[in-house]
């Protein structure tokens, strides 16, 4: 890092440098809603080993034969149901909270993002940040509950541009922050909000997590009890004693056995079993995206109505909530301490 003022001979080459970067990342999207895009997408995203951790040779001929031939088209037509004239809509929220993070921390940081999988890629957007003279780059998975499948998967994809390069920024990597009282604050903040505005009181408060394979719980991925805990400690905070709230596991993929109970067999069963208004809420995700607008929103809704519901409500993420933009902004001070003026490490005691 260059501490000091820069006072080259004049006849020495430009070099920008001393600068201190933010990398926002989520996990991704197709550029456009249409089968030959979400096919690019999905390539990338189902052969990257930490996602499906099963042996190439078994998996890609089931991929390139099977599932990209006949996947696509289905997601699509899910994706154009969310598309709105901004494009992906995690893609337009993530360029939100990017833009909002560069208006707090100011000029003595530049604040960029990219998607896992997708554009734009990690790779290229450090390049860009290392190009404007950033040597200290925070990089910030959006992802509150630590899996290997996406905190790991972004410090993955980073480390492998970091190999490519000769003059390598340094990095930190924001840490999970499932328990973090700046973010269940955020949650119980903005989730009591929302519920306050509806127009029916819901007696379930549905919090649904994205699903993983169980195999991952005993493999040692903390994510199952990360999604439990911040479920746990979002029910203390809101501490509504006539409000019921469950916790289940969304977006099942393939025969394997996935992390319970699922969210659509949750919908129904409650609905069958009598409840008449249910509020779902997706509190892993930091952005809305397919997942919360298409999965929840839509397909829940429709489930649950089907089955004997009468009202029903799918909850925004923290998006740019002002909740959600104040956990942010706190998250990533904290990260840049000893970074920037102001931010200075804390000695401990």
């Amino acid at each position: 890092m260059t501490w000091q003022t820069q006072n080259p001979p004049a006849d020495h080459p430009p070099v920008a440098s001393g600068g201190v970067g933010v990398l926002i990342v989520n996990l991704g999207t197709p550029d456009a809603p249409e089968p030959g895009p979400v096919k690019r997408y999905l390539a990338e995203f189902l052969s990257d080993r930490r996602v499906v951790e099963l042996p190439p040779l078994l998996w890609q001929p089931i991929l390139r034969g099977i599932i990209l031939n006949t996947r696509p088209k289905q997601s699509a037509h899910a994706y154009s149901q969310v598309w709105t004239d901004e494009g992906s809509p995690l893609a337009a929220i993530t360029r939100a909270q990017a833009e909002a993070m560069q208006a707090r921390l100011g000029a003595e940081v530049m604040v960029d993002w990219a998607m896992r999988y997708g554009t734009p890629s990690i790779p290229d957007r450090i390049q860009a940040l290392m190009d404007a003279g950033c040597e200290r780059i925070l990089l910030a998975p959006l992802y509150p509950q630590y899996s290997a499948a996406t905190t790991a998967t972004v410090v993955d994809k980073a480390a492998d541009k970091l190999r490519t390069m000769r003059w390598q920024p340094a990095l930190r990597t924001l840490p999970q922050y499932h328990d973090d009282p700046a973010y269940i604050d955020a949650l119980a903040e903005d989730l009591a909000r929302q519920l306050d505005a509806l127009t029916f009181a819901p007696e379930l408060l549905l919090l649904s997590f994205h699903g993983m394979p169980e195999r991952t719980l005993h493999l040692g991925d903390p994510y199952h009890c990360h999604c439990r805990k911040t479920a746990r400690l979002v029910e203390e905070r809101l501490a509504r004693p006539g409000l019921r709230l469950r916790t289940s596991f969304q977006s099942r993929f393939g025969r394997a056995k996935w992390l319970e109970p699922a969210t659509d067999a949750v919908i129904e069963e409650e609905a069958r079993a009598g409840t008449k208004r249910l509020a779902i809420a997706a509190p892993g995700f930091s952005a809305d995206c397919l997942e919360t607008l298409e999965e929840l929103a839509i397909q829940g809704r429709e489930q649950f109505m089907e089955a004997g519901g009468e009202h029903f409500a799918a909850l925004s993420c923290l998006n740019t909530s002002e909740a959600g933009l104040a956990m942010l902004e706190t998250l990533l001070r904290r990260e840049l301490a000893g970074w920037i003026p102001g931010q200075e490490l804390l000695t401990l005691r």
